[in-house]
């Protein structure tokens, strides 16, 4: 990259975090979208949320540079717009359930067609790496594994999204690893999406952490699970330095564990799985004593190690690199115990 791109690219993404800061303003003082208390709520009044739709904003606003300018940042042109029409998909869905409160059951099934529009483009994760086995073609099985992996993807980070600053702040630092990992890698597609990600996360958080002034909604949270997950398919079989799969797995590893983790428990204790609850770890670690930007922080922490991880990954070859998550899920471990413990101790479950 010259000097110039490089210094281009710096405006250019400046000029987005300020887009993405207008817009949460705008949705902040004009547009009446509120989140109203309830079981699963942290805060007790009602508080303006969409503002996702600026992380959305700016995200397409990326894509159309990357589409009618950047003719170097391009993938095949049907898995670009398999890409597009399908965020642009879930992000419409998600804002009408933002606005009308829609049932899990609408939620799930938007969720689906998005994922047809990403699958109908042929984007799908037809071979993994595992340790001692080896790459194993997964033939029609990449079709499930690929849907399981985005719809879960996709509502683990709209659950994530209960605390001031949390998920936009995970994304932030997510994003900036794996932008560093691509550029680096020489995936120009992947670099470019990452960072017009970032740049809209961080507009969009500079109103949202701790004390929120105001919430992403469903409209940003599920479209930034999405991108996430459809992104690492392509990353790893479409764009040209074919990044391995498990990087955002890694990247995004504390949120995956927590939503996996909260899910066991809560179905071995009886609990209805749809049921409004307020018992993820992160929660618990509020619930106990902890505030919104104590638990934030500790979560940028992670993500800023799983990043670190994730440069150490890419420097490991084959299905080796799957043995990087073990000091992360230790670690995770370790978090789990002292928060469960210390929750008990205080009857909070």
């Amino acid at each position: 990259m010259t000097t110039l791109t490089f210094f281009s690219h710096i405006f250019f993404a400046a000029l987005q975090v300020l887009l993405s800061f207008s817009i949460t303003r705008y949705m902040l003082r004009k547009v009446a979208i509120m989140d109203q208390p309830n079981a699963r709520s942290s805060h007790s009044i009602a508080v303006p949320r969409a503002g996702g739709v600026a992380i959305v904003i700016t995200f397409f606003v990326g894509m159309a540079a990357i589409y009618f300018i950047g003719d170097k940042t391009h993938i095949e042109q049907k898995y670009m717009l398999g890409f597009i029409i399908s965020s642009l998909s879930i992000a419409c869905i998600s804002l009408y359930d933002d606005i009308y409160n829609k049932s899990a059951q609408f939620k799930l099934f938007s969720q689906f067609i998005a994922v047809f529009f990403v699958l109908w483009a042929g984007i799908v994760l037809d071979k993994l790496a595992f340790p001692i086995i080896g790459y194993i073609d997964l033939g029609w099985a990449g079709y499930i594994i690929s849907l399981l992996w985005i719809v879960g993807l996709t509502n683990a980070c709209n659950f994530m999204d209960g605390l001031d600053g949390l998920l936009a702040g995970i994304t932030v630092i997510a994003s900036l690893f794996f932008m560093v990992i691509s550029y680096y890698g020489g995936s120009p597609f992947v670099y470019i999406t990452c960072y017009t990600l970032l740049a809209g996360s961080l507009g969009f958080l500079l109103l949202n952490f701790p004390p929120a002034k105001i919430f992403m909604g469903d409209v940003g949270s599920t479209f930034i699970g999405f991108t996430f997950a459809t992104l690492a398919i392509i990353a790893a079989r479409y764009d040209e330095s074919h990044i391995s799969f498990f990087v955002i797995p890694l990247l995004l590893f504390n949120v995956i564990y927590d939503v996996i983790f909260t899910l066991i428990r809560r179905k071995l204790n009886g609990e209805r799985l749809t049921q409004a609850h307020r018992t993820h770890l992160y929660q618990l670690m509020n619930q106990i004593g902890y505030s919104h930007m104590e638990v934030s922080l500790t979560h940028y922490c992670m993500a800023f190690l799983q990043g670190l991880g994730a440069l150490w990954m890419v420097q490991i070859a084959g299905s080796e690199r799957l043995y990087v998550f073990i000091p992360f899920f230790l670690l995770q471990i370790i978090y789990t115990v002292l928060i469960i413990r210390k929750a008990k101790f205080k009857k909070i479950i």
